[in-house]
């Protein structure tokens, strides 16, 4: 999914709470293989899209006071770009690295100098899968890591960063 226009950072989107409180952005991003949600080996990773999990996510979203940026991706260097970008905004991040998790460094270095919350998630859980699935380069720097609940995974990552942000909304 493209981005977004760009705005002046985390609290760029009036929250109807008021204007002392206004919404934080949280970029969702997602790498290689996850535009094919819904019809990718739906055994493993059910038949809901990319489209119902971005749906979901703005929806629990704007309960929680976050405005939502979901992208996908099947390019390792736009996603990094995007990394950057949200670390130069201070932005919080939800990652589905998708393979990416087992091997790119340069994915890990980049969320390395990361300045906001950064919720790693799977829709599956790669600990009870192939072995080569195990290790994930990105959960050290992570706050947390999320598998196993399908999409979820993602709506646990939101309120992991709304709490983190303390911006804990219903639960």
């Amino acid at each position: 999914m493209p981005p977004r226009g760009d705005t002046d950072g985390p609290g760029d989107t009036p929250d109807p709470a008021g204007p002392e409180r206004r919404a934080v952005t949280v970029l969702i991003l997602n790498g290689p293989n996850l535009g094919r949600l819904g019809s990718r080996e739906p055994e493993i990773y059910g038949s809901a899209t990319l489209a119902d999990i971005e749906a979901a996510c703005a929806a629990l979203g704007a309960e929680l006071g976050l405005d939502v940026d979901l992208r996908q991706t099947d390019d390792e260097a736009e996603l990094i770009g995007w990394i950057h970008e949200a670390a130069d905004r201070r932005l919080p991040v939800v990652l589905n690295p998708a393979a990416f998790t087992h091997y790119s460094y340069a994915l890990r270095d980049a969320l390395a100098m990361r300045t906001a919350p950064l919720v790693e998630v799977h829709l599956s859980n790669p600990a009870a899968r192939e072995s080569f699935r195990h290790t994930s380069v990105v959960s050290a720097v992570a706050d947390g890591t999320i598998t196993g609940f399908g999409p979820q995974s993602y709506e646990l990552a939101l309120r992991a960063v709304a709490r983190l942000l303390n911006r804990a909304g219903p639960d």
